[in-house]
């Protein structure tokens, strides 16, 4: 009897055991991953769209390659409650006295992306990012610095970034102004 005895109570522990562990393993299945700019859930959380209100931006001068000059803006919440952004920048190009200059842009990455961006996030489908106060966000952009025929490439002295269309923007003066050829033809990345 006291073997039968035993044998009931090590079967017991190893369910209090076996239950215990799964326990422990579903309850810490939900992850958050986080970069040092913004945070990726992935959970179901429901943050406002973020306001381009709620944003200083900086613009991170670029490399040229062959041509084409590569640069980034860093977008940092510093006001307003948590929100989430995803897609692409909407930019306007404007002059020294506030006019703004014509300019297309293309939204990278495609699937016969002319160009790779040198931040490798940059080359990725857009996803949703979840940011709070303090937090930045970037995006790369790239355009053409060889002018066509007797075109002149205009010189960018503010750039005005929206986060959805219609809304507010973050107007951003890039130290040294940025000169898009090509009629201002400028790729962009989604925001990472």
């Amino acid at each position: 009897m006291s073997r039968a005895l035993k044998s009931l109570g090590l079967f017991l522990a190893f369910v209090v055991i076996f239950t215990l562990s799964r326990h422990a393993l579903h309850s810490s299945s939900a992850t958050t991953t986080s970069t040092p700019s913004a945070t990726t859930s992935s959970t179901s959380v429901t943050s406002p769209v973020c306001s381009a209100s709620d944003f200083h931006g900086v613009y991170n001068a670029g490399q040229g390659s062959i041509g084409t000059v590569y640069a980034s803006v860093t977008l940092t919440k510093y006001v307003g409650p948590a929100c989430t952004l995803e897609g692409w920048p909407l930019l306007t190009l404007q002059d020294r006295t506030g006019a703004v200059l014509p300019s297309s842009t293309s939204n990278l990455p495609t699937s016969n992306s002319p160009i790779q961006f040198p931040d490798a996030p940059a080359n990725h489908a857009p996803r949703t990012l979840h940011l709070s106060s303090g937090q930045s966000v970037n995006f790369d952009l790239a355009y053409s610095s060889v002018p066509t025929g007797t075109q002149t490439c205009p010189s960018v002295q503010t750039l005005s970034v929206q986060l959805a269309k219609g809304g507010p923007v973050v107007a951003i003066t890039p130290q040294y102004p940025p000169q898009p050829c090509n009629q201002g033809a400028i790729w962009v990345s989604p925001f990472f």
